[in-house]
């Protein structure tokens, strides 16, 4: 009940009003505010099932959605199966959807958290220069003989990610010389992009044609060569690493829409925060592209296709981010690997090709605002 003060002929008198219709109005809406987003979310998990069944469906030997399901049951349940689609379904298809489910979480996730902290509509997890500081590491370790195959292939995979991950510290290290900043970091970020990538191309100047070959693949960005292996580990790191950027989603709220300086007023450790989720995004990028070379599109436009559809509130943009960076990956792997059959064209390249138009044309559709 609420007090109402009215004028009338025989003076000022004072009634009771109630609030219950104001109440029900208030929680209808943050229902409907709640539901909106959930069915979104609903319906982006029903679109990433329909793709792997697909992905794990198409290939040199085409097999129907029935015999990988039923290939997927023997695995778990008493259901006979034929040996060979199982091999196919098990060894060869699932793990190349699997890593691309994982590398589209990571970098959609830390694309979404950069964002947030910076409060920038360009900022990806490559913008402090982890990409191109992995391409460096990797042509490093092609470039003194390391190749390809069995041992190399890690030795090439750890190269890639402690370059990346270094340079993610040095970046820091910087912005630390001066007042911390998202302005700061960015800018560090892009020096050293064109540091590594100069780095990068004396290499490739004095690469032999078998070694210019193998640094020019690396960064193309490709799901070949996933296994179980490599996808456990990257789904480990997120594991780590996505609760924690989910936990701090209030703060990001406050940071991107009120600035520094009111969620300072909050009580938020704002330079904690964001080095810390900085950090951690980093981290995820590095673990996932030293797997698959170069992939910079996901983490720059999943969370602002996310953000189009479900807003701005960070406890539903992340993991609506994850979910559409790992649609954008799986269904960019089935045109990589159909457009051109039997050619399989790098995820990295069609994913722009898919993404890039996808993108320019909800942004001269949609009206989107930036703080």
């Amino acid at each position: 009940m609420i007090l109402h003060g009215e004028q009338n002929k025989k003076g000022f008198s004072v009634k009771e009003v109630s609030t219950d219709k104001s109440k029900n109005d208030c929680k209808g809406a943050y229902q409907h505010f709640i539901a909106r987003k959930m069915l979104f979310l609903g319906v982006c998990l029903a679109i990433l099932f329909f793709l792997i069944l697909l992905s794990a469906s198409i290939g040199g030997t085409t097999k129907g959605p029935s015999e990988v399901l039923q290939a997927v049951a023997a695995r778990f349940l008493p259901v006979e199966s034929d040996p060979f689609v199982m091999s196919i379904v098990w060894h060869l298809r699932l793990p190349r959807v699997f890593l691309g489910i994982a590398a589209g979480i990571g970098l959609a996730i830390s694309g979404a958290a950069m964002q947030g902290v910076t409060r920038n509509p360009l900022v990806s997890p490559f913008t402090v220069g982890i990409s191109s500081a992995a391409a460096f590491g990797a042509s490093m370790a092609i470039m003194f003989g390391v190749g390809y195959a069995g041992t190399g292939t890690y030795i090439i995979i750890l190269s890639a990610f402690a370059a990346a991950l270094g340079c993610a510290l040095l970046v820091f290290g910087l912005t630390r010389l001066k007042r911390p900043s998202p302005e700061t970091l960015v800018l560090a970020g892009i020096a050293l992009t064109y540091f590594f990538g100069s780095l990068t191309a004396i290499l490739q100047f004095f690469a032999n044609e078998q070694q210019l070959n193998a640094m020019v693949n690396w960064t193309f960005g490709t799901l070949s060569g996933a296994d179980w292996d490599k996808v456990a580990i990257v789904f480990a790191v997120l594991l780590l690493c996505v609760p924690f950027l989910i936990r701090i989603s209030w703060d990001l709220n406050a940071m991107f829409s009120g600035g520094e300086e009111t969620a300072r007023s909050l009580g938020i450790n704002t330079s904690r925060v964001r080095t810390l989720a900085l950090l951690i995004s980093s981290l995820i990028s590095a673990s996932i592209i030293c797997f698959t070379g170069i992939i910079g599109f996901v983490g720059l436009v999943a969370p602002h296709l996310a953000r189009m559809a479900i807003g701005e509130d960070h406890r539903f943009l992340l993991p609506g981010s994850c979910l559409v960076g790992a649609i954008l990956m799986v269904g960019a792997d089935i045109v990589g690997r159909t457009a051109m059959d039997p050619i399989i064209l790098p995820i990295g390249i069609v994913i722009s090709f898919v993404g890039v138009p996808m993108f320019l044309y909800l942004m001269m559709t949609r009206d989107t605002h930036w703080a």
